[in-house]
């Protein structure tokens, strides 16, 4: 089995080393990072030891050449831009797996009902993502592990080891259950979800909330879920994307305050976007906020708390150089 990684950062470069023993692994990486692996491989470092695993590491996607599946650990914002790329590697059967947070760029493909097969402009700008890969291409991926990149070629796994998976369809398919089988082979675990969107849902549920908070505040986690005036706008922001994704069909298996104190339960933690913020690097906010305003506008669903804050912390975000 063929298997590129796209986007060999944190995550990309935990994936590629767990499955490199097990499949045969291409990472597309550039700069010190694929200088490093190319020189020494990847070394893995986690609660149980260090690995270091050598996969193909390539400098571009033609290099990689046609894959059965193209995992993109991409943030989302990067994905049209990136999509002819990727489309170099994908074949007539290859499949795209999103393993990226937010709104997926698929997300009313098979999804029955009025809005199917509509393009979500904040995270697929004019269709540009979808007429390059088309959604059926795509196979979810909601992940959960946490790493980082602590030196060019060095993973450090902080902890979780699920990417859960999901046909847009819902639908058990060869392709899925394959990609399940392997993840499973590298000591992962990758159940395969019938509602996949779901499962987004409700990572995204605390996403849409802390991560713009944190970059307006500077907050961690626990104070973002601790301080109650925080936490208020915490769940007025959580309140009204729930009413968003249940008008689209979406059911939650948790309640909102579980969300929140699954997040306080992380403690001391920086957001992805104020590390973003504070490296200034482009932040994730159409995918995480942008696309949920949308969607409320779709469903008609008033929304102006989040209104509020994606107002806001876009204006941060571009006064730092970190918003196009």
């Amino acid at each position: 089995m063929k298997i590129a990684i796209f986007g060999a950062g944190a995550i990309g470069g935990y994936l590629a080393a767990r499955l490199a023993p097990h499949a045969e692994v291409t990472v597309i990486a550039r700069g010190p990072h694929l200088a490093a692996m190319q020189a020494n491989g990847i070394e893995l470092r986690t609660a149980e030891g260090t690995v270091i695993a050598r996969p193909r590491v390539a400098a571009s996607a033609a290099e990689a050449g046609v894959q059965d599946y193209v995992i993109v650990t991409l943030k989302a914002h990067a994905l049209p831009a990136a999509a002819p790329d990727m489309a170099l590697m994908m074949g007539p059967q290859t499949a795209l797996v999103t393993a990226v947070n937010g709104v997926p760029y698929w997300y009313f493909h098979g999804l029955a009902g009025p809005h199917e097969g509509r393009i979500v402009q904040s995270v697929d700008p004019d269709g540009a993502l979808s007429r390059v890969i088309p959604p059926e291409r795509a196979i979810g991926c909601v992940v959960y592990p946490a790493a980082e990149v602590t030196a060019p070629g060095i993973i450090e796994h902080g902890y979780g080891d699920r990417f859960s998976l999901g046909e847009p369809s819902g639908a058990r398919t060869p392709r899925i259950e394959a990609l399940s089988k392997l993840f499973i082979a590298a000591g992962l675990k990758a159940p395969i979800r019938p509602k996949i969107r779901d499962e987004i849902w409700v990572k995204l549920w605390g996403n849409l909330c802390f991560n713009p908070l944190s970059a307006l505040t500077g907050a961690t986690l626990d104070i973002l879920t601790g301080r109650p005036e925080l936490r208020a706008i915490c769940r007025a922001m959580m309140t009204e994307a729930q009413t968003v994704a249940e008008a689209l069909g979406t059911h939650f298996s948790i309640t909102l305050d579980k969300r929140i104190e699954g997040a306080a339960e992380v403690g001391v933690h920086k957001t992805s976007m104020l590390q973003d913020l504070e490296r200034g690097r482009p932040m994730e906010i159409d995918a995480l906020l942008g696309a949920v305003v949308e969607l409320g506008a779709l469903t008609g669903q008033p929304m102006p708390t989040c209104e509020m804050i994606l107002a806001i912390v876009r204006e941060r975000a571009r006064r730092a150089g970190c918003y196009r």
